[in-house]
């Protein structure tokens, strides 16, 4: 985390008095004259845990989130919806390709997409009004509209059913996420129907014939799967030299590459797009070597366009109250999430760091814990990524290439899911469990999984780092027999001495 440039001086501020009806509001608490302790603007992953943390700690809170829909860009249109489309879209694939040698004979299989679709929404529509039922049951006013800053403790609501209202508070925590990184210079325009962005690719109404992925980091590679299952020709194209974007171990990257291109995706990497244009039904696209050189066409259907997210600060008049913000775009904060501006906290996709769902969860929590006590605490050396693909690939910590280059001395140890007894059982042996640890202590530094259900077995890997563990440790914990998570012990034994099984 950056630490803040400069602070502000405290501004004076007149009190106005604090308006919301209650049709515009799911109210929690009874009274309303009195301002609020903490308001948490934006209700993703991030604002909604932030919310509830602070209400359980006894915090008069409201939460102002303007979609309509709490849960934000993960929930709505992002982590949920497509993984009920990997995990269906996996299904089908499995019954088109993978039945038969494990005995179970299937024919005449088809894809039903509107009901995918619906299956999809379903999820969606059920977890949001979750997370509502989890304010009314906490006591979160929930106020549905878009935030904008009067004043540091005075915030403007513009109702999502009509009005105006203004919000009184003590503390704000500022949690509004990030949106879609437009393609830069602006060549290539979505349109959400044949130039699409996550959004879009997670609601297309037919299978393309042709799809082409801009961008190959978890998101592209995600959704470019979902609809390579399903029948469509993937090509991704990457301005890097790898795939799986920042923070992959580059020898998993290499694995799982591999394995992609068997399952069908066509790779183009070192390679920039220059533009996309709809001719005759499909979109056209120019591209040449990332470092220069003959230009390439291709055509598809549709092209999803995935090179990043950016932070989301639209409407919120930041500049009114002076709060500082550097040349990305993000809100500056310092390690107890302390913006420019004295009583204005900030977390998630807005600030820095990854931008991760279960990341912005921890902040939350901890930024209402320092509003509350003074006390707060997120470990940013064990927070881990997955990417939901099949196999799934996941990782905490830090990489082999990134010991190399600051020096550390280490030791590697590794265990193919071809040796763990569960995995061939499953028929489902691709990938392995790297574990790497320091030479001289042993201490766990970095864990990385390619495999099946490595999204669930890396959280061993987390717990083990939040602990200081070694990979000795991990190696003399007795783990159950026939598990995946045999192949975690049998790498940490690897690093530290022998595996048994390999």
């Amino acid at each position: 985390m950056l630490h803040l440039q400069k602070i502000n001086s405290s501004r004076r501020v007149s009190r106005a008095t604090f308006r919301v009806s209650q049709s515009h509001i799911c109210r929690g608490f009874a009274t309303a004259s009195d301002p609020y302790e903490v308001v948490v603007i934006g209700g993703g992953p991030g604002g909604y845990v932030a919310a509830i943390k602070a209400a359980q700690l006894g915090l008069k809170t409201a939460c102002i989130e303007k979609r309509g829909a709490l849960g934000g860009t993960c929930l709505n249109v992002g982590c949920i919806p497509s993984k009920a489309m990997l995990n269906n879209s996996h299904m089908f694939h499995q019954a088109q390709h993978d039945m038969e040698r494990r005995g179970i004979d299937v024919s005449g299989v088809s894809l039903n997409l509107p009901t995918m679709l619906k299956a999809k929404d379903d999820a969606v529509n059920g977890l949001t009004k979750g997370v509502e039922f989890l304010f009314k049951q906490n006591k979160v006013d929930y106020i549905k509209g878009a935030a904008s800053f009067v004043s540091p403790t005075q915030i403007s609501v513009a109702l999502n059913d009509g009005g105006e209202t203004q919000v009184e508070t003590k503390n704000v925590i500022i949690a509004t996420g990030s949106e879609v990184t437009p393609f830069p210079g602006g060549s290539i325009e979505i349109d959400e129907e044949q130039i699409v962005s996550s959004t879009g690719a997670l609601s297309l109404q037919k299978v393309p014939e042709k799809m082409v992925v801009i961008g190959g980091g978890v998101i592209g590679l995600e959704l470019g799967s979902v609809w390579s299952r399903l029948g469509a020709e993937v090509t991704v194209v990457e301005f890097l030299s790898g795939i799986g974007g920042a923070g992959i171990d580059e020898e998993i990257a290499k694995q799982f590459q591999r394995t992609l291109t068997k399952q069908g995706l066509k790779f183009k990497l070192n390679t920039k797009v220059l533009s996309a244009e709809k001719q005759d039904g499909k979109v056209v696209l120019k591209t040449e070597a990332a470092k220069g050189g003959k230009e390439e066409t291709l055509d598809a259907d549709v092209v999803l366009v995935s090179v990043g997210r950016r932070p989301y600060v639209t409407g919120l008049n930041l500049e009114a109250i002076g709060l500082e913000m550097d040349n990305k775009g993000r809100i500056v904060i310092d390690d107890q999430f302390n913006t420019s501006v004295k009583n204005i906290k900030c977390i998630g996709d807005v600030t820095f760091g990854p931008m991760l769902a279960h990341k912005a969860e921890e902040e939350g929590i901890a930024a209402v814990e320092y509003i509350k006590s003074g006390h707060g605490h997120v470990n940013y050396h064990a927070i881990p990524a997955v990417v939901y693909t099949h196999p799934e690939v996941a990782w905490v910590g830090k990489t082999e290439q990134e010991l190399k280059a600051s020096g550390v001395q280490y030791n590697i140890g590794k265990f193919n899911f071809t040796a763990n007894s569960r995995a061939k059982t499953n028929l489902d042996t691709d990938g392995f469990v790297k574990i790497i640890s320091e030479k001289e202590t042993d201490r766990i530094l970095g864990v990385h999984i390619m495999g099946p259900n490595a999204g669930e077995m890396i959280s061993e890997g987390v717990l083990a780092m939040e602990y200081g563990a070694s990979a000795e440790d991990v190696a003399r914990t007795c783990h159950a027999h026939p598990t995946l998570s045999e192949a975690f012990k049998e790498a940490a034994m690897a690093a530290y001495s022998r595996p048994i099984h390999q």
